[in-house]
């Protein structure tokens, strides 16, 4: 059959015209109505375990008998938390220092700066795997030389059962208030288009300040509970 050059040049002209046809059509349809509703949900239980920072601060006439008479008080300190089964990953100094300390003069009455001693601090994080214990870990600190304790806190160890918990309750929270919605509103939801998560909330650490006393009863801790939250955001199709 012989080429035809005119016909093929004619096909490809009503193709070109066909296209942009079909893409109007396209483009003519209706968007579809959507709504996007948020959810929360909110997963407690009781903390595990407990934080603190424990540690010695002791005051000399020289800077020498201030650090000796620290390392030995600290020492007895390590002493402690080891015999009670504390692992050393769980031991962490987070600070060490050593500071003149200068007389203090009369009110109103003028006298030259002088250095009167030295004082040394020396501190460690400590974390309390068994929850229970945190009140004879106190206790036995102070009772072995320890004259500071800090920032006491409590914690969830595995929070991912709870943001488990969290996540379907957010799912089903944004359903509900999307159910709502759109009876309030006479549609009717259709398909779930997206499912986006806005972010999960870990336990903020809850600090408590307590009073210990050296040879008192072991001092009463309560933690209370700690929260886990999950947000999503959700969307659907509405008919």
């Amino acid at each position: 059959m012989p080429f035809d050059l005119r016909s093929l040049t004619a096909c490809a002209l009503l193709c070109l015209i066909a296209v942009p046809a079909a893409n109007a059509a396209s483009d003519n349809q209706p968007a579809p109505r959507m709504m996007t509703m948020p959810g929360q949900g909110v997963a407690k239980a009781a903390p595990d375990q407990a934080q603190f920072s424990t540690g010695v601060v002791t005051q000399e006439r020289t800077a020498a008998l201030a650090l000796a008479a620290n390392s030995r008080a600290m020492n007895a300190v390590f002493a402690t938390l080891k015999r009670l089964g504390i692992p050393d990953k769980d031991i962490q100094t987070s600070n060490f220092s050593l500071s003149p300390q200068y007389q203090v003069c009369k009110p109103g009455t003028a006298c030259p700066q002088r250095i009167a001693g030295y004082e040394v601090s020396n501190t460690v994080n400590v974390t309390v795997e068994d929850f229970g214990k945190t009140g004879a870990v106190l206790d036995a600190l102070v009772a072995s030389g320890s004259n500071r304790i800090d920032d006491i806190s409590f914690s969830i160890r595995d929070t991912s059962a709870l943001l488990k918990q969290a996540r379907e309750a957010a799912v089903k929270d944004a359903i509900l208030r999307a159910q709502t919605y759109a009876k309030a509103a006479g549609v009717t939801l259709g398909p779930i288009l997206s499912i986006d998560e806005g972010g999960s909330n870990q336990p903020r650490p809850l600090y408590k300040a307590m009073a210990m006393m050296a040879g008192a009863a072991p001092p009463p801790v309560a933690g209370g509970e700690e929260s886990v939250t999950a947000d999503v955001s959700m969307t659907w199709e509405i008919k």
